[in-house]
């Protein structure tokens, strides 16, 4: 196999893993709230809040009018809080809320009881060496999103 099939092979393998474990995960998330949600509240847990709109918009690949639909999600369900930015007074920041970690922290724990049962079903994946590799695959394609 050459190289470019090769790579389209593990992309394809990464998007068909990313709707079934997205799926599972939205079964299971409350009515009204989609894994997008989920993803921009874990997005500001994870790597810090008091981002603007724009740039989450951009972390995220979206345009920014469905950002601000998804902000407008979150925000009505006290799960974010927007605020005015105190160094540049025409844009907001976006902040989690502590209803918006607590949301966060039981939805990782309502998936423990999927995970353990999914595990055993996995255990000849070496978890840990393919968790490394899409890291740093991860950050290829992060730091070179232009390509």
């Amino acid at each position: 196999m050459d190289q470019a099939t090769q790579l389209f092979s593990l992309f394809r393998e990464i998007g068909i893993i990313q709707q079934l474990s997205g799926t599972m995960f939205a079964r299971r998330l409350p009515d009204g709230l989609h894994p997008s949600h989920f993803a921009l509240l874990s997005n500001l847990i994870r790597l810090g809040d008091g981002k603007t709109p724009q740039a989450l918009a951009s972390a995220f690949q979206v345009p920014k009018a469905t950002m601000t639909n998804t902000l407008s999600v979150l925000g009505g369900l006290g799960l974010i809080d927007v605020r005015p930015n105190p160094d540049d007074k025409r844009s907001k920041l976006v902040f989690a809320t502590d209803a918006g970690r607590a949301f966060h922290d039981d939805a990782v724990a309502g998936m423990g009881p999927v995970m353990a049962d999914l595990f055993p079903l996995i255990r000849d994946v070496d978890v840990e060496a393919a968790l490394t590799e899409l890291q740093k695959l991860r950050v290829i394609l992060d730091n070179n999103r232009d390509i």
